[in-house]
C-alpha cells in the first residue's frame, strides 16, 4: 500500500482517520520516531529555532542563558526529551518561575516571565476533549478565548517555528535507509512523532524515505502511545509483534503502554544503534529479542537521559552549566545560522 498524504482539511477535521482505517500487510508493526532518531536534528531545531523564536516572541533575551539552559534540559538532555512542544514550554516556564536565580535575573534585566495559567488551561482543554496538542487544537481553543493575547503569541510562536523548519536541513543518520529497507520486507512501518504532520511528511519525502512508510502520525493525532494503540486495535497486531524505535523516554513509555518492545537509539550513540539494528531486528522477528536482550539495551539507555535538573544538584553554578553546552550551540550557529543571535559566556 503506497503512502497517501492527508490534506489540510483531513488534518483539521479528522486527523486520526489514517490510523483507524489502516489495514495491515505484514505480520509485524514497527513504529519509528523521527527527530533525534532518524535524523540528528533535535539540537538544531531546539537551539536554532524553538528557543530563539520563543525568546523573541516573549522578549526573554535578557535571561537568555537561563531560558536556554532550562529549555535545553527538558527538550534534549532529560527523560522529557522528545515531548510535545507545548508540554516542553510548560516544563520550562514552571522551572523558570520556581528558580530564584532565574527570577532575580529577570527582575534585574526588566524581563517579565510569561504567564503559566493560559498554557495550563489549553493543555487541560486538550486532555478533556481528547485532542492532540498542536496548532489545530490551539486554534480551536483560541476561538473560545479570543481576547487572550498570550494564546495569540503562543500560536504565533508555534506557527513561526513550523515556517522555519524547512530551512534547517539535517540528513538522516548513516544506515537508516538500509535498515528501513530490511524492516519493510517483514513489517508495516509507521512514523510516530510529536512533530507536526506536514513537517514529518516533508522530511521523509525530501530524504527519499517515504516509500518505506505506510502511516505518518504527528502531534495532531494525539500522543505517541495513542498512535500505536489505535493502529494496534484496528489491525490486531500481537503485542509481541510491535517494536518501537526511539531516542527518548516518551518513546519507551508509548510502546510499553501497548505492551510492545523497544529499541533505543540513544542520544550520542545513534550511528552505533543503526549499525547494530539489523541484528536486533532479526532477533525481534525470531521472537528472541524480548527478555534479556531488550533489558540489557534498556539498562544502557536509562543511563543516558537525566532525571534530575542540574540546578537542583549540589554544587550547581549557572555560568558553568551554561558553558557546558556552549560548544554545541556555537557549532550549530556557525554551521547553520552564522548571523543568528546567541549568547556566548
Amino acid at each position: 500500500m503506497d503512502f497517501v498524504r492527508l490534506t489540510d482539511e483531513q488534518i483539521k477535521h479528522d486527523p486520526e482517520q489514517q490510523l483507524k482505517n489502516f489495514r495491515r500487510r505484514k505480520d509485524y508493526l514497527v513504529a519509528i520516531d523521527t527527530d533525534g532518531c532518524i535524523t540528528d536534528n533535535m539540537s538544531g531545531k531546539q537551539m536554532l529555532i524553538f528557543h530563539p523564536q520563543y525568546m523573541e516572541f516573549y522578549q526573554l533575551w535578557g535571561i537568555e542563558s537561563y531560558f536556554r539552559e532550562v529549555a535545553e534540559y527538558y527538550n534534549l538532555f532529560s527523560v522529557q526529551r522528545g515531548c510535545n512542544r507545548f508540554l516542553a514550554v510548560q516544563y520550562t516556564l514552571d522551572a523558570l518561575h520556581e528558580r530564584k536565580d532565574a527570577r532575580d535575573a529577570a527582575r534585574k534585566n526588566n524581563v517579565e516571565l510569561p504567564e503559566q495559567e493560559p498554557l495550563n488551561r489549553y493543555i487541560q482543554y486538550c486532555e478533556k476533549n481528547k485532542l492532540g496538542l498542536g496548532n489545530p487544537s490551539l486554534s480551536k481553543y483560541l476561538a473560545t478565548m479570543p481576547k487572550d493575547l498570550y494564546l495569540y503569541k503562543l500560536l504565533g510562536w508555534s506557527e513561526s517555528v513550523n515556517r522555519m523548519f524547512p530551512y534547517i536541513k539535517i540528513p538522516p543518520f548513516e544506515n537508516v535507509e538500509k535498515c528501513l529497507r530490511i524492516v519493510a520486507e517483514k513489517a508495516d512501518i509507521m512514523v510516530v512523532s510529536q512533530t507536526p504532520y506536514e513537517d514529518l511528511v516533508n522530511f521523509w519525502q525530501e530524504n527519499n524515505l517515504l516509500g518505506y512508510v505506510q502511516i505518518i502520525a504527528g502531534q495532531e493525532m494525539g500522543k505517541k502511545g495513542h498512535h500505536i494503540e489505535t493502529v494496534k486495535k484496528a489491525c490486531g497486531y500481537a503485542e509481541s509483534d510491535i517494536l518501537m524505535l526511539g531516542d527518548a523516554d516518551g518513546d519507551l513509555k508509548a510502546v510499553k503502554q501497548n505492551n510492545g518492545l523497544f529499541y533505543p537509539v540513544a542520544p550520542g550513540h545513534e550511528n552505533e544503534a543503526w549499525k547494530k539494528f539489523p541484528g536486533f531486528f532479526e532477533k525481534f522477528i525470531n521472537n528472541t529479542y524480548a527478555g534479556e536482550t531488550e533489558r540489557a539495551l534498556l539498562e544502557q539507555f536509562s543511563r543516558v537521559l537525566l532525571k534530575t535538573p542540574p540546578w537542583q544538584e549540589d554544587g550547581y553554578e549557572h555560568v558553568r552549566a551554561y558553558r557546558a553546552k556552549q560548544e554545541i550551540r556555537k557549532k550549530l550557529y556557525e554551521t547553520l545560522n552564522p548571523s543568528g543571535r546567541l549568547l556566548v559566556l
